[in-house]
């Protein structure tokens, strides 16, 4: 690290040593810190806008608590690029989210500093009430838990539960709300407004903070008294502002709002609050991107913006124009075309409209695209109450977000078979993200429930075609998954044809190895295929491959062509190997008295690290290949 450019930052290789400068010193760790993340993410892309939003919040966070003793809670660890650089990771930092780097999200395994996995957002209450808890009970009641969450993970359901038992079990949880108007996609829904309007007089706040340490140091305010004087005092500050206050409505002290860029203000409110008894919620307005002005007006690009000009700001665009389109591309383009001819349809997301580019309808049809912000059960249950009803929604979710709705999915949509498109976007193995978002688990964990449809479709035409199908009446609940980045096809646009539910297709026909795929990996054994048969002109011919298309129904007279001609059959699937499309396959046969030899390729019985998409398959032996090397086995 240059000395020169960061004086301070430089020698500041773990919290205990931002412990030893003075408070009029930490503007200009600020400055450093968000300057070293601009130079090292401008190189190594990852998460951006809100690292550099939060850069006070975490120094004032580190300065004042006694981390790793003291217990910080990151929600959602895309804006804990700061924490990593200030808790010996400053060095390494340049590996972030690289294969046996820096891991792209906090992570206990990697650093004591790193409190609870946090991949997906409103955890952070829960898990830091439980810490709280557990601090008491374990006998170490000096202990202090801080938990720190963004507005738009605030809109979740399991923040709610949060702060529904935070105000019944005793602790002194500190809950700190970094509010900057946005999730990803601007913050929507009524708790993003209500924070936006909610106003609070600090000195209001000084004066009661200041009462009450007075009447505990007297002996006056035990914890029934404490708890009895805290709603009244609620009660009267609403009768006289006119406001209810939703937190102080659940007996949690509210703070705020004040200006979370002001790094020495921040340090003393929160020495202030630090030891004061119960719940406390500080809630401090940022600003997404602070501190780097391309990012400052335009944060959901800067979200994660890829390789940039760290001086001009110019982001490093690669010249795409003739590669086919990302998958999520195809499918915004397909919605919107099919929602202009069908009036039914409805395009529901969890703040992601940019990211699975459901923005393309909304912006021609605003009134029949809702992003419910970040809540991926209720979007399901959502969906299924507008289908009962007479509409037709195509319901957006990460497949990785989608297990967080899996009971939403049994019990809101399959149960009644409610004509609902659920559109499990990066499907599969995603990259640099990592183990908590890997769409590994979608079809072994949906392949069980009743009701079901379930389809991967291997290219763009396939995927239009299963949407078009899947908007068909009497489809009942319809599962399309497909994975992040590029397909294959630069001419995408095809017409919109049916395809038969439950059916798939022979890629290429073959005497002695039958290979089965779902989903877009079919063309790395496509190219497995090919590469056997240029190589040897004798085996042409030798390897058929089916591609099934549908894991939900199966197709019956497909696998009885497999069943009935081969000994030897490979299952390939960017899916886990357990309870995936390869046992849906060996089941089949079971069922049905066939009995080749099966070897399954997926995803193995561990959560796969991060990494590029190619070097994962490289390692778990799903890229070319190492496929190649398993057909040719199986020939021999």
């Amino acid at each position: 690290m240059d000395k020169n450019k960061y004086g301070l930052l430089s020698q500041i290789k773990y919290p205990s040593d931002l412990r030893k400068l003075s408070v009029d010193q930490l503007p200009e760790v600020c400055r450093e810190l968000r300057q070293d993340i601009i130079d090292e993410v401008s190189v190594n892309p990852g998460h951006f806008a809100s690292s550099l939003g939060v850069v006070e919040i975490t120094v004032a966070l580190h300065y004042v608590f006694d981390t790793p003793d003291d217990r910080i809670v990151w929600d959602v660890g895309h804006q804990a690029y700061g924490h990593k650089i200030l808790t010996g990771r400053r060095d390494t930092f340049c590996t972030n989210r690289k294969m046996g780097g820096v891991r792209p999200f906090p992570s206990p395994e990697e650093s004591p500093y790193d409190t609870f996995t946090c991949g997906h957002a409103s955890n952070s209450i829960s898990a830091a009430l439980g810490m709280a808890v557990a601090a008491r009970k374990t006998g170490h009641p000096e202990r202090h838990v801080v938990a720190v969450i963004g507005d738009g993970a605030m809109s979740g359901g399991l923040a709610f539960e949060g702060l529904n038992n935070v105000s019944s079990t005793p602790n002194d949880l500190l809950i700190v709300l970094n509010d900057n108007d946005m999730s990803i996609d601007h913050a929507v829904g009524g708790m993003e407004k209500y924070l936006l309007n909610l106003d609070t007089n600090e000195t209001y706040n000084r004066l009661r903070f200041k009462a009450s340490q007075w009447l505990h140091a007297k002996g006056y305010l035990n914890d029934d008294r404490r708890k009895g004087i805290i709603r009244l005092n609620n009660a009267l500050k609403s009768a006289i502002s006119h406001q209810q206050n939703i937190f102080e409505g659940m007996n949690i002290r509210y703070f705020g709002p004040f200006d979370g860029h002001d790094v020495k203000e921040v340090v003393r409110i929160m020495r202030q609050l630090k030891d004061m008894r119960g719940p406390k919620l500080l809630h401090l307005h940022t600003v997404k991107g602070k501190g780097y002005k391309p990012a400052e007006k335009a944060a959901t690009i800067w979200h994660a913006p890829g390789r940039f000009d760290a001086e001009t700001g110019e982001r490093i665009v690669p010249d795409t124009s003739n590669e086919p389109p990302k998958f999520q591309e195809v499918f915004g383009n397909t919605l919107l075309e099919l929602a202009r001819r069908n009036p039914k349809i409805v395009g529901v997301t969890p703040a992601m409209p940019t990211g699975c580019s459901m923005n393309i309808m909304m912006k021609e049809m605003p009134d029949r695209v809702f992003d419910v912000g970040i809540a991926e059960g209720h979007a399901v249950t959502f969906s299924g109450g507008m289908a009962k009803d007479g509409l037709l929604p195509f319901c957006n979710i990460y497949s990785a977000f989608a297990q967080r709705a899996y009971d939403n999915i049994i019990h809101d949509l399959a149960i009644l078979n409610l004509p609902v498109v659920l559109c499990l976007d990066r499907a599969g193995l995603v990259g640099e993200d990592g183990p908590t978002h890997h769409g590994a688990f979608d079809m072994a964990a949906l392949r069980p429930i009743p009701n079901l449809t379930i389809a991967s479709p291997m290219d763009e035409h396939e995927l239009r075609r299963l949407m078009y199908t899947a908007q068909k009446p009497g489809m009942g609940t319809f599962v399309i998954r497909y994975p992040r980045g590029r397909g294959h096809l630069v001419d995408w646009q095809c017409p919109l044809d049916e395809i038969a539910v439950g059916t798939g297709r022979v890629i290429h026909e073959g005497t002695d190895v039958a290979v089965i795929t779902i989903g877009p990996i079919g063309y790395d054994v496509e190219s497995a295929i090919q590469q056997i048969e240029s190589e040897d002109p004798n085996r042409k011919n030798h390897v058929a491959h089916y591609d099934l298309r549908f894991l939900k129904p199966l197709d019956d007279h497909l696998l009885d062509e497999v069943g009935s001609r081969f000994k030897h059959v490979i299952t390939v699937e960017d899916g886990v190997r357990n309870g995936g499309m390869g046992s849906a396959v060996l089941e089949w046969m079971s069922d049905h008295g066939y009995h080749p030899d099966v070897v399954r390729l997926g995803l193995p019985d561990c959560f796969v690290e991060h990494g590029t998409v190619a070097q994962l398959r490289e390692k778990w032996g799903l890229d070319v290949p190492s496929i190649k090397k398993t057909i040719e086995e199986s020939l021999t």
